[in-house]
């Protein structure tokens, strides 16, 4: 049972870095690009199909090729048509379209939502895995404690020799045996 809260501790956690991560590149990007804009003229090169493929827009900057892959491109584009595109001055990979805030505005909107839920699952877990170490010490402890009134019962069963013999030998010693015998020799 512990195990399995293990892993979803572990995969939520992970999930909350992994989403913070996405978020804060993409908000770091848009800071870059907002610095210092460039505009260029892009190409839509690929369209999203749906299973796994993203839309690709190509540009050039300096004469080098670039792609942008995943970027919102408007309703009814079609591939070779013209796109206008923002790039950061000292990052020529940090891209977006025109007017838009974030390069990937999908995958913000995903941290946003992600993390918090990754963070409360992840405190779930962590909450449920320490109501389990709980439960499993309680249970220890009881075993303990049943073993400790065993060994008492069958103590009081034997007409107590073993609880209070070692209060009877101190009490003889006490009160001459050893005297008694050293006096008279």
């Amino acid at each position: 049972m512990g195990r399995g809260w293990y892993l979803a501790a572990v995969l939520s956690a992970v999930l909350a870095v992994g989403m913070c991560l996405l978020g804060w590149r993409q908000a770091d990007q848009a800071d870059r690009i907002a610095a210092h804009p460039v505009r260029v003229e892009g190409v839509v090169t690929q369209l999203p199909t749906g299973g796994g493929t993203y839309s690709a827009v190509s540009y050039k900057v300096s004469g080098q090729p670039h792609t942008a892959a995943a970027l919102p491109l408007a309703d009814g584009t079609k591939v070779g048509d013209p796109v206008c595109l923002e790039h950061a001055a000292d990052d020529p990979g940090a891209v977006r379209i025109c007017g838009d805030t974030y390069p990937q505005p999908v995958g913000v909107g995903l941290a946003r939502f992600s993390v918090p839920v990754a963070v409360v699952l992840f405190l779930i877990c962590v909450l449920r895995i320490r109501r389990h170490r709980r439960a499993v010490a309680v249970r220890t402890g009881q075993g303990r404690l049943a073993a400790n009134l065993a060994l008492a019962t069958g103590a009081l069963a034997e007409g107590m020799p073993a609880i209070t013999q070692g209060k009877r030998s101190r009490r003889r010693r006490r009160t001459g045996g050893r005297r008694g015998s050293h006096q008279s020799g």
